[in-house]
């Protein structure tokens, strides 16, 4: 079993507890290396921002992280348990621990919302019907959704429901990791807001650790603690909202200080 030690908090000094490491990553798509060394640290307790120009590598880097994609070489490791080599038994023990939430929300278009609030629990855990019933409920109203919705379909909500009820079930094994894939893609600014303010809290309360592939400025501003930068197949920038309004590496300043930023609409 996973034991992460304290939340992301410094004393005296001390270094925060690592949740995610990644260490000389390297991922080929036929003859092209789509990552080329990556390195990157996400401590315990932080939402970690990522970013990077389209088609950089983002998502490629989740999906590898949580298994979608084999790595030519480098190691992955989660609170310490290294991935990159671990058995069946052992992946299953770790992923146990994580929650993920895809860009799109991915529910399945066969259940209704509370089957698939549940579909975790069904693959992981032996538990009654009763149960999993009361647990997919606590989480929809944890993410701000009302009870009926356990028995709609996914084709009956709309963008931002789709969007919690994926987040729901995210959250249905208690994960002391999510990983966000564009949360906030195809949402309208107030809900975009809102969905912000929701990571923001359930982070908060329940001491998650965060990722969040985003291109969304809004989200990088409100609710990031870090921001890592993918340049050219690597991380070449990781630091908090200053660190990154203060470089002047064409692409940051392109990015964090260029014609859409928040800088720039307020001149």
């Amino acid at each position: 079993m996973l034991k992460p030690g304290p939340q992301n908090a410094t004393v005296s000094g001390a270094r925060p507890e690592i949740a995610l490491s990644v260490r000389d990553l390297y991922v080929r798509f036929g003859t092209a290396d789509v990552l080329k060394g990556v390195n990157l640290d996400v401590y315990k307790g932080e939402i970690m921002g990522f970013v990077g120009a389209s088609g950089a590598g983002k998502s490629v880097l989740l999906r590898t992280v949580i298994g979608l994609i084999q790595p030519i070489s480098g190691s992955i490791e989660v609170f310490g348990h290294e991935l990159t080599n671990a058995d069946i038994e052992e992946r299953e023990v770790i992923e146990r621990h994580w929650g993920i939430l895809f860009q799109q929300g991915a529910l399945f278009s066969s259940l209704n919302v509370r089957q698939n609030v549940q579909f975790p629990m069904r693959e992981y855990l032996d538990l009654s019907q009763r149960l999993m019933d009361e647990i997919a409920a606590a989480k929809l109203k944890m993410v701000g959704l009302p009870p009926d919705v356990g028995n709609k379909m996914p084709s009956e909500l709309s963008g931002g429901m789709i969007k919690r009820v994926a987040l729901a079930r995210a959250l249905a094994l208690d994960p002391q990791i999510v990983f966000l894939d564009e949360p906030t893609s195809g949402l309208d600014p107030i809900s975009a807001g809102d969905f912000d303010s929701l990571i923001r809290t359930l982070q908060q309360t329940l001491g998650l650790t965060v990722f969040m592939v985003t291109h969304d400025l809004d989200s990088l501003h409100s609710v990031c603690d870090r921001i890592a930068v993918l340049v050219d197949g690597k991380v070449m920038a990781a630091g908090p909202m200053s660190t990154m309004m203060a470089s002047e590496h064409p692409w940051l300043k392109a990015y964090f200080r260029g014609k859409r930023s928040r800088g720039a609409s307020a001149a």
